[in-house]
């Protein structure tokens, strides 16, 4: 395949979606996907077999719902604007106010027409990365608890509280203390709880069964609570790589970098955002990078003690993006063989976030996408060419 392409396997991503609705049919609650993480719309008639809404934060992905998804969105955004917020009620099933001010400005608009709710801040998360922390000190979202009055305001019927990244049953049930321990006395006077993404309930390692145990709990506390989850990584998690070529290979000052006709910072950016090193297939992370995230020379005596290749040999490369960011790159990889142009690299588990977070800075061309039907044919979704760039700058 000489395009690079990102390629959603429909086997894995209806396994992960039978995981999540058996999960939602044991604990009797209500699974949705988030946008922000999956926004592929031609793959929801298969979304559409296992769930029934979306979740939104834009009037863009609350259109989507409703033109692509088939139904109303539930809908939360830090900000609704005047010249927005009209629009996104019609699309919305639920929709959620960031903070009272909003609430205040906006509620007249939504009641009678959509849910409504308020985003609560517990004050507590377990997200180590304070990019990606929503309960960070200083956080924009959600209200504490100190600033609800004892009687709900008019209208609100349901608490939104979003905590997590990529987290385990463990960290819910923590955090659960936490939310209940602050939120819990205006839990008489809702209707429902929604307790955000971040649940990746389809890792291999993710204790299911825990998950299952505590959401039937939160329903023996409060029977009368409609639960509420809304992950994105889950439901697109280990689905599909992005497949990209080598294109050059350069050397500098012993650091030798394979250049990839795909860019980390236009194609892969939670890679530099999180950061993390994405899993290459056929090759190993270098557990030994010199200092400043360099990669090792070959010639380097602290390699790996079990290299890939037969004859013990291994080759350590950085990986560079095609763009004109000097910072558009990672290292390193250990690979068994010396690297070629038009070899492809090929970037596991890059379905989820990648695709909607995408860009084309400095024109670079985007990867199509494809999905790999479980008939074994490739269907090719979409392919971009100079016209979508130029269209993005009319």
């Amino acid at each position: 395949m000489a395009t690079p392409i990102y390629i959603i396997e429909e086997e894995k991503l209806r396994r992960n979606l039978s995981l999540i609705a058996s999960v939602a049919r044991e604990a009797d609650v209500e699974i949705i996907l988030a946008f922000k993480a999956f926004a592929l719309w031609k793959t929801f008639p298969i979304f559409r077999e296992y769930i029934g809404s979306t979740t939104a934060s834009s009037l863009s992905e609350a259109c989507l719902a409703v033109e692509k998804f088939g139904a109303k969105a539930h809908t939360f955004s830090p900000a609704y604007t005047e010249d927005e917020i009209d629009t996104i009620v019609r699309c919305s099933s639920h929709l959620t106010f960031n903070s009272l001010s909003q609430y205040d400005r906006f509620h007249s608009r939504v009641e009678g027409k959509a849910s409504i709710g308020l985003r609560v801040n517990p004050e507590y998360s377990e997200v180590g990365t304070m990019l990606y922390n929503p309960c960070a000190p200083g956080t924009r979202f959600g209200i504490t608890a100190d600033k609800l009055p004892d009687i709900l305001p008019s209208g609100v019927e349901g608490f939104h509280c979003h905590c997590h990244c990529e987290s385990g049953a463990d960290v819910l049930e923590r955090t659960l203390v936490h939310i209940e321990d602050k939120f819990a006395r205006w839990f008489p006077q809702l209707k429902w709880l929604n307790l955000g993404g971040g649940h990746l309930m389809t890792r291999k390692d993710y204790d299911v069964p825990r998950l299952i145990s505590i959401l039937k709990g939160l329903h023996e506390r409060y029977p009368w609570l409609h639960i509420i989850l809304e992950p994105g990584s889950a439901f697109a998690w280990q689905t599909g790589p992005l497949v990209s070529h080598v294109v050059d290979i350069v050397e500098d000052k012993g650091i030798r970098t394979a250049i990839l006709d795909v860019s980390f910072t236009c194609h892969m950016p939670d890679c530099l955002e999180m950061p993390y090193m994405p899993e290459v297939r056929g090759a190993k992370i270098s557990p030994v990078p010199s200092e400043g995230g360099e990669c090792l020379p070959d010639s380097d005596a602290r390699r790996p003690s079990s290299p890939l290749g037969r004859s013990g040999e291994v080759f350590l490369y950085r990986l560079g993006g095609n763009s004109c960011l000097s910072g558009d790159f990672m290292s390193s990889w250990c690979f068994d063989h010396e690297l070629q142009v038009g070899e492809e690299i090929i970037f596991e588990d890059m379905i989820h976030y990648t695709t909607v977070k995408t860009c084309m800075f400095n024109g670079i061309t985007h990867p199509a996408i494809g999905m790999l039907h479980t008939d074994g044919r490739l269907e090719m979704l979409r392919e971009f060419f100079y016209e979508d760039y130029r269209e993005r700058m009319d």
